[in-house]
């Protein structure tokens, strides 16, 4: 056991990943530590101190695939870590591009994934996006001799089919709400009719976030029935629905780096779904977030581990599937008790930009210990800082919204800040400008949550770009509580 002066930081090696120290390579890193501690604004992406990758090398090229905010914090992980590997992105975004080579290869084109990979000589890719996943990436880069974090086809299959996971859920008993499956609009409307409102309709596959109603009136659900399944609404994705009892409490979720049976839980996040204040409007790919979520408290995560993580991990090795990636389990904290909303198979966005600042550990190192099946060698070590992300959207998202907007951001951050590009691109003159709907992460990190939100909404007042919205009571919830 040893440390570099953080006790966050110390590094505990358990019997099965014990490595020799090697005293140049210690005082190479201690020297980073110290060069980091002493800037003027501390680096959020500290390198962090992992000795097992000492008996694990760790790969050299690496490839993040997708264009969001979220992959633009994998690039900046992967950059961050000891070992300094060559890091690019397809096709990445105007942010990304500051930093590391992006190729303009969509992410679920898989043969021209796998191409770029082979001509690059990547030894390791990274898939953040779950369309990919669901069509195979994983299996494809493997085929070809490429590792790669993330599921194969068959466990993508678990956010890819919200019925596969409903039937998985009921069949090993873990929590989760009452539901009923339909192709036909009739049996479906007869359903509804028996049961209480409000109601969720989902449609069975990827819908970009969409595929969820919250209907509060049984006209509304009808409404939803029909037009996924008699309108084609979400095309194939909404040929099947999940009629599903609505679950009251407050909404959380977990992220588990799995191998196999074994597993490790990351810091939890609390994300905002709703566009607007006071969580009103439609549902989006989420607003906002923050970590740590203290509504989950030390019995309650063990009570969530007990009932929900270890169940999950068990039932989907029981049928067969290798899952190797991230399991990132959306929970309502009911009067009941927790119980799964949903399964997601790739880390979450925005909640990857405030988990990973959040680790101690390196993450490279985990996602190759899981991905290689040595995930029970690696002790997890957590910062005790809160970190916080503030989505800046154009207006009008999730519905139509401009793009093409110049954006000018400041100057200077505040300390410990940074900016995770989700929508941007450079245009042809090299500028900065809107390209989704969700444009921005403001990201900040701090020993309190309002210290490092005041610093996150600060930067949200300087950015400029002609539609820029953000919501303002990110982490109001836990601020208020306290």
């Amino acid at each position: 056991m040893a440390g570099f002066g953080d006790p966050a930081l110390q590094i505990q090696l358990n019997d099965r990943g014990g490595a020799e120290v090697c005293q140049p390579l210690f005082a190479f890193l201690l020297s980073i530590r110290q060069a980091c501690a002493g800037r003027r604004e501390p680096l959020i992406f500290e390198p962090p101190v992992f000795l097992p990758l000492l008996a694990m090398p760790l790969p050299a090229r690496i490839l993040v695939v997708g264009s969001g905010g979220r992959e633009h914090a994998l690039v900046k992980a992967c950059l961050a870590s000891p070992t300094h590997p060559r890091v690019i992105a397809a096709p990445g975004n105007g942010g990304i591009a500051l930093e590391a080579p992006c190729f303009p290869v969509l992410a679920d084109d898989l043969a021209a994934i796998v191409a770029l990979a082979k001509r690059e000589q990547i030894e390791y890719a990274i898939v953040g996006p779950e369309v990919p996943l669901s069509l195979g990436l994983v299996d494809a880069l493997v085929a070809a001799g490429i590792p790669a974090y993330g599921p194969k086809r068959d466990g993508a299959r678990l956010e890819a089919s919200k019925i596969f996971t409903k039937q998985l859920l009921q069949k090993y008993r873990i929590p989760t709400a009452p539901a009923a499956i339909f192709t036909e609009v009739v049996p479906a409307l007869n359903y509804l009719r028996t049961r209480p409102v409000p109601i969720v309709v989902k449609a069975d596959g990827l819908a970009a976030g969409k595929g969820v109603i919250v209907a509060q009136t049984v006209a509304e659900a009808e409404s939803a029935v029909r037009d996924m399944l008699e309108g084609g609404l979400f095309g194939e994705s909404g040929r099947r629905v999940l009629i599903e009892d609505c679950l009251f409490g407050e909404e959380t979720s977990v992220h588990l780096i799995v191998s196999g049976r074994d597993y490790l839980t990351l810091p939890i996040a609390q994300d905002h779904k709703r566009v607007g204040d006071n969580d009103t409007g439609p549902n989006t790919g989420g607003m906002g977030t923050y970590s740590p979520a203290e509504v989950v408290t030390p019995d309650l995560l063990a009570r969530i581990d007990r009932e929900i993580c270890r169940p999950s991990v068990d039932a989907i090795a029981a049928e067969g599937i290798d899952f190797r990636g991230t399991l990132f389990i959306g929970l309502m904290l009911t009067a009941e008790g927790p119980q799964v909303l949903e399964y997601n198979t790739r880390f979450g966005d925005p909640e990857t930009q405030v988990i990973l600042p959040r680790l101690a550990t390196d993450p490279l190192a985990l996602m190759w210990a899981a991905t290689q099946g040595r995930l029970h060698e690696i002790k997890l070590d957590v910062k005790p800082d809160y970190a916080v992300c503030i989505v800046v959207a154009a207006r009008g998202y999730p519905g139509h919204y401009h793009k093409g907007e110049p954006i000018t951001l400041p100057s200077v951050l505040p300390p410990e800040t940074w900016v995770a590009h989700a929508g941007t691109a450079l245009d042809s003159r090299h500028q900065l400008v809107s390209a989704g709907g969700r444009v921005l992460g403001i990201c900040a990190s701090a020993r309190s949550l309002r210290v490092a939100a005041d610093r996150a909404y600060s930067v949200c007042a300087g950015l400029q770009f002609a539609s820029k919205y953000f919501r303002r009571d990110i982490g109001a919830r836990q601020l208020n509580r306290q």
